[in-house]
């Protein structure tokens, strides 16, 4: 199983709770295919650094997981299917890249303790 990240952008026409269930869906069709959720992240309504389908703003979310190679080419294939993604990069993490990761997804942990 190899380590990957991926990132997408949800349009910003969508309710909290539209983004929530957007966010499930494509959790379920990760762990569907055998992938293990190692740390979801949702940043919010950012500003983009230029318009895409004339939309300026979008809802990130960010998701680590491990899966095998072939669970990607789904994942993907969902994320072209939603009409509701605006842009999706998926990452496969090489052994510094989890390193940081992982410091990352503890020094957040502590935050939200504190």
């Amino acid at each position: 199983m190899n380590q990957y990240e991926t990132v997408f952008i949800l349009t910003p026409v969508l309710s909290d709770e539209q983004m929530k269930e957007t966010v499930a869906k494509f959790k379920k069709v990760l762990t569907d295919k055998g992938a293990e959720i190692l740390n979801e992240e949702a940043w919010g309504l950012k500003k983009m650094a230029y318009a895409i389908q004339k939309k300026s703003t979008g809802f990130y979310c960010l998701m680590e997981f491990k899966a095998e190679p072939e669970v990607i080419k789904v994942l993907e294939t969902a994320f072209r299917r939603d009409e509701k993604i605006i842009r999706f990069q998926t990452v496969k993490l090489d052994k510094y890249a989890i390193e940081y990761a992982e410091k990352r997804r503890n020094k957040l942990g502590k935050k939200e303790e504190a």
